[in-house]
């Protein structure tokens, strides 16, 4: 029987040198003439132990990292295609308690299958959602999609059940599904493990979603930073459309819906929705005011559905399983799961996909396994860049929409960055405005100017010049960002400044410079 070993192909995998691992393996199976293969399949999420290799056995597959490629040999020489035991063996990769402990929906497949097997797509119950769809009528998929509570992933968490039936409701000769999957949040990776660990999961999610409101055609739209995700959504878009899911009949209906993949420079902004609308219709991205929203006037003014990549890839289990299945998980009005990213100086950094109701101390301290250095954790900052920094006080705070906001705080796309003792919250301050004033489109006056004179004052700051006066302008500044901004770049920039104020406050008064005595 073939001996079948998993390689990750997965960003992360490969800056740990995974591709390497590869070609050694590859070469000592065509030296000792072994019946194997290896399959290039996407990150379980553990990138501590990555590159982390998998083999299947009767039992089930068992898991040996971190390897090297000088590893290689001495692991098959240990029997690793038979699952023997190493010093890299870390076991049954299922019963890893990481893994164990997650409720994987939307990443039930990601490292599991191979990226771009259609074949192995179905073997694992891909498709089946779009299946169902396909026996329904469009209102009644927008129904089940509204009553699973599944909100937008991407950092505003709107219901997706009620943007879906606007688009629906909206009359238009041409409809659009656009794909939000430029992720720039600090310490991201869920979009780009989807697109290059289960591509076919987003292509399902999007072409249900163009089938409830009446589009025909959808764009993804991501950075130019993730080559290797654009090498495999391209892949795998083609692999549909030879495979019938994509094209004028979608698995052999009437829907006619097919998926372009469309590359941007890398500006922040651009994860805006209007802002990505421009971008995307070929113009430099500057937010766009509204109404009208993108719902009644976005892609090339037509009704356009506007989705991130974990929301759409959270519709296929909804319309396989059902609506009150995914509904069951989570708490208050945040239902099903979401894909916690770990990272920042944390020992135990990946992506783990729970429902909500967590405590920001359980994923900290006992998933994250605290601060990789070994000191206390002082920060976590959530949300991304323009997410508040917690301090350990709130640290009960369970991971929900309505928790966070009611700590003036925000899960955004739900990226955690972990801070040890060691960090000075008076210079996280000043890059949370550097970062506005850098990637500002310069449209509204409040982030364009805002953000450069909130650098200039938290440097009198550093710089203990009034030090009273300069807060009363930063949190005066932050008030008329806040509610002055055209989007969220300017109107969020205050929670990781404010958040860093109110709860640091002894980092935001230097200690006076001696002065020597004569």
């Amino acid at each position: 029987m073939t001996v079948i070993f998993y390689v990750p192909r997965d960003s992360g995998a490969l800056a740990l040198g995974a591709d390497k691992v590869a070609r050694f393996l590859q070469a000592e199976i065509d030296t000792r003439n072994l019946d194997a293969r290896i399959v290039r399949n996407g990150s379980r999420g553990m990138y501590w132990l990555e590159p982390m290799v998998e083999v299947d056995t009767p039992n089930g597959r068992i898991a040996y990292g971190p390897v090297k490629a000088s590893d290689v040999a001495a692991l098959l020489d240990n029997g690793m295609a038979e699952g023997g035991v190493h010093p890299l063996w870390l076991g049954l990769t299922d019963h890893h308690p990481f893994l164990a402990k997650q409720t994987r929906l939307t990443f039930a497949r990601c490292g599991i299958t191979d990226p771009v097997s259609l074949e192995d797509y179905r073997a694992h119950d891909g498709l089946k959602g779009l299946e169902n769809a396909l026996k329904l009528t469009p209102a009644e998929i927008v129904a089940q999609v509204t009553e699973s509570g599944l909100r937008g992933r991407g950092g505003a968490g709107f219901p997706t059940g009620i943007k879906w039936k606007t688009v629906l409701e909206t009359t238009g000769s041409q409809k659009y599904i656009v794909c939000n999957a430029d992720e720039g949040d600090s310490g991201t990776f869920a979009d780009r493990m989807i697109m290059e660990g289960d591509p076919f999961v987003l292509i399902e999610g999007m072409t249900i979603a163009g089938i409830a409101v009446g589009a025909t055609k959808g764009y993804i739209y991501t950075r130019s930073e993730y080559p290797h995700a654009i090498a495999v959504m391209n892949e795998a878009l083609q692999i549909a459309r030879e495979g019938g899911v994509l094209g004028p009949s979608v698995l052999g209906s009437a829907y006619a819906f097919d998926i372009e993949v469309r590359v941007g420079a890398g500006a922040y902004v651009c994860g805006e929705e209007t802002a990505l609308l421009e971008s995307l219709e070929g113009r430099r991205g500057i937010v766009r005011a509204k109404p009208p929203l993108p719902a009644h006037k976005g892609l090339f003014g037509k009704p356009t559905v506007i989705n991130n990549v974990i929301s759409l890839a959270s519709v296929p289990v909804i319309l396989d399983k059902g609506a009150p299945f995914y509904k069951d998980f989570g708490m208050g009005r945040s239902r099903g799961t979401i894909p916690l990213q770990i990272a920042g100086n944390v020992k135990y950094g990946g992506l783990f996909e729970a429902a909500f109701g967590l405590t920001l101390g359980e994923i900290v301290d006992d998933i994250g396994g605290g601060t990789a250095t070994g000191r206390p954790v002082k920060a976590v900052q959530v949300g991304g860049p323009l997410g508040a920094y917690f301090p350990r006080e709130l640290f009960d705070t369970p991971f929900d929409y309505e928790a966070f906001a009611a700590k003036d705080g925000l899960i955004g796309h739900a990226g955690l960055v972990v801070f040890d003792d060691s960090v000075d919250m008076l210079k996280q301050a000043r890059f949370a405005m550097e970062f506005c004033a850098i990637e500002s489109c310069g449209k509204c006056t409040p982030c364009r100017i805002g953000s450069t004179r909130g650098v200039e004052v938290v440097d009198r700051l550093s710089a203990n010049i009034e030090p009273d006066k300069q807060i009363e302008v930063l949190t005066d500044l932050c008030n008329t960002m806040k509610f002055g901004s055209l989007c969220a770049l300017g109107g969020f920039t205050p929670y990781p400044v404010m958040s860093a104020l109110t709860h640091f406050p002894e980092d935001f008064r230097p200690a006076p410079i001696a002065v020597a005595a004569e």
